[in-house]
């Protein structure tokens, strides 16, 4: 069930990065396509353990993904509002 679980929640990473991709061609806005790849390693991140056969979630080497992510996130965001043009 688990790794059911975590193959929804790698489709759904992925889907909400494609749509963040199609917002970045359209654009070329940076922030879409660090929204695209952070979703990316999200996705990435939810199928390492299964991938890997992983049993305990809690080693600290697979959140490394995830805080990419989220530095990545945060990094275009403040890129985008305290750059000046």
């Amino acid at each position: 069930m688990a790794a059911f679980s975590a193959g929804a929640l790698c489709l759904g990473f992925l889907a909400v990065g494609l749509f963040f991709l199609k917002f970045w061609r359209r654009t070329g806005d940076g922030l879409f396509a660090a929204f695209a790849v952070a979703f990316a390693l999200l996705a990435a991140n939810q199928a390492a353990p299964v991938m890997l056969d992983i049993p305990d979630e809690h080693q600290g080497y697979i959140y490394l993904l995830r805080l990419a992510a989220f530095v990545l996130i945060i990094a275009a965001v403040l890129r985008k509002n305290l750059v000046r043009r």
